[in-house]
């Protein structure tokens, strides 16, 4: 067989050198090298969130995401998943995952580009909507190891609740050193977090959780006895953990290796088998006299863990958007070299329909992305009113943006047709990856009620949302509308009607970002569909008129 790339042909045959069978043709070329970085509204997003220094960065991380090389990690790290290793030869109880090794090239890379914590430890104002931007341009190699650095990024914040032990810990969370073995945390040139919340009867309601943490003689050390459900990265060096002490939950520093050398507690029971996100391991970890360090005080673990929480909700925001892109970018290619009665895909009315439909969302998720992340970058600096923003717009768009990924993924596989179905084609990867986002850090009806909790108790998330929403006032009256139809909303909100109004929410919001900050093509498809209901209950279903070209060209402008 012959192989070649590019729109040339293949000759094919049974035999070396005997008679050709078929040639292929009309088959897209691979798609890498590419620039995951063109994107538009990703850069214009940069700049506009106060990390335009960042960009000459990220457009070189854009290019080594879409490279060869990079995509291969991806791919090999999927194919040979990591496996559990729980004693030694010699019969000694070690607890240990085993990566492949591209595993360890993707991550060496992300934490050296700063996707892990090493925002916390950059005076510059916008270094968290770097990091973010990052993550949209490397998401396009795979999500699994997007995990590890997630927790470590979120695991800051929380940390900081005890201050003690942030000033040993902090320096290492935020370096760009990547060391994949099990040694004592302050031998160590940077670490990865990890976070153990949930257990097995009780979800994300944690107040059921039933790990004792019991108090030695030690001021501030305790041992943990009991399980935990669903703890990724098991391989990371500390991890957060909630317990409950004798004064009621509690969160908890549980490292895997002690000072004095010698492994902690931390039996892994097994590795979960998911639908998706195979090349991270997923596992449920068993404590029993595991020594933990707590950070907060005793009683407040969900107030303490929540900052990780919120930061790690944003990652779920980010990293669907990436997978919106990478799925998008994927298709609008295949349309641009494939051929289908009489003409390229790309050039087929109904096609160009779905391509401009998809790529409206991946804008609005990208776009909405963006702000949360200089929503978070400035209420770190100290700007009340975006913390109250970011407080709710987080829960909104986790709940919103990871809700869409599911059907974005499935359309964009499906412009390949049987080609997308194929391992191949790396699209059944992304779709399986999907609904992970929505279902990690609250589901989404978690998700929901947890917006109508701030609307309720912090009364000032509502008037900066609407603060917010009141910026595009008077831009189109398809959205001043649907801002008055909210309000009323809002008044009558109950738990029967949380996702509702958390979806209007959401899709007000990623309008008026787009009707200020898009061209008037794009902002005015999203409002008559979205929020005009000039929309079927498909993708690909735009009304005439609704600046298809302009719309595609912006995004993807080899095919528009």
């Amino acid at each position: 067989m012959v192989s070649t790339s590019g729109g040339q042909r293949a000759q094919g045959g049974s035999a070396p050198g005997g008679p050709a069978t078929h040639d292929v043709t009309n088959q897209a070329p691979p798609l890498t090298p590419y620039d995951a970085s063109a994107d538009t509204a990703l850069l214009q997003g940069l700049r506009r969130e106060g990390a335009g220094w960042a960009e000459e960065d990220l457009r070189r991380l854009g290019r080594q995401a879409g490279s060869v090389q990079a995509q291969e990690w991806a791919d090999l790290a999927n194919r040979h998943e990591p496996e559990l290793r729980t004693h030694d030869r010699y019969g000694n109880r070690v607890d240990e995952v085993e990566f492949h090794p591209s595993w360890h090239r993707l991550m060496r890379t992300a934490i050296a580009e700063g996707l892990a914590g090493s925002p916390w430890a950059d005076d510059r104002p916008g270094a968290h909507v770097a990091r973010t931007a990052g993550g949209l341009v490397w998401g396009h190699t795979e999500a699994g190891h997007g995990c590890p650095t997630s927790m470590t990024y979120a695991a800051v914040p929380a940390l900081r609740r005890q201050p003690e032990l942030a000033k040993v810990y902090e320096p290492l969370l935020t370096s760009r050193e990547y060391d994949p073995q099990l040694r004592v945390p302050t031998e160590k040139p940077g670490l990865l977090a990890g976070m153990g919340m949930t257990e097995k009867q009780g979800g994300s309601d944690v107040r059921t959780n039933t790990t004792a943490a019991t108090p030695t003689a030690e001021p501030g050390v305790y041992t943990l006895r009991g399980h935990k459900w669903f703890t990724s990265a098991p391989m990371c060096d500390v991890f957060l953990v909630l317990a409950r002490a004798p004064g009621g939950l509690s969160c908890f520093l549980v490292p895997r290796v002690l000072p004095d050398g010698t492994r902690n507690t931390f039996r892994i029971q097994r590795l979960k088998d998911k639908l998706g996100n195979r090349s991270n391991a997923s596992s449920e970890p068993e404590f029993d006299g595991t020594v933990a360090w707590l950070v907060g005080p005793e009683g407040q673990g969900v107030k303490t863990i929540i900052e990780m929480v919120n930061c790690t909700r944003l990652d779920c925001v980010m990293m669907s958007a990436a997978l919106m892109r990478k799925s998008l970018v994927e298709a609008g290619h295949h349309a641009r070299h494939r051929s289908a009665f009489g003409a390229r895909l790309v050039d087929q009315p109904l096609m160009r329909n779905v391509l401009a439909d998809l790529a409206l969302e991946s804008e609005a998720a990208t776009t909405l992305t963006l702000r949360l992340a200089g929503a978070a970058d400035r209420a770190v600096r100290g700007d009340e009113g975006e913390a109250a923003f970011r407080r709710i717009a987080t829960a909104v768009g986790k709940y919103w943006v990871t809700k869409r990924g599911p059907a974005f993924t499935a359309e964009a596989l499906e412009c390949l047709g049987g080609n997308g179905y194929v391992e191949d084609s790396g699209m059944p990867r992304h779709y399986r990856e999907a609904p992970l986002l929505s279902i990690w850090e609250g589901s989404g009806n978690v998700n929901a009620l947890d917006v109508l909790r701030a609307l309720s108790r912090e009364p000032g998330t509502a008037e900066a949302l609407f603060g917010e929403l009141d910026r595009a006032r008077g831009a189109d009256s398809r959205l001043d509308t649907a801002v008055t139809r909210l309000k009323r909303q809002l008044a009558e909100a109950s738990q029967v009607t949380a996702r509702r109004l958390v979806e209007r929410m959401a899709l007000t919001l990623q309008a008026s970002l787009l009707v200020r900050h898009a061209p008037p093509a794009v902002a005015d498809a999203f409002c008559a569909t979205r929020l005009g209901g000039d929309w079927g209950h498909a993708f690909g279903t735009l009304p005439e008129g609704s600046g298809l070209d302009t719309v595609l060209e912006r995004a993807l402008p080899d095919v528009g």
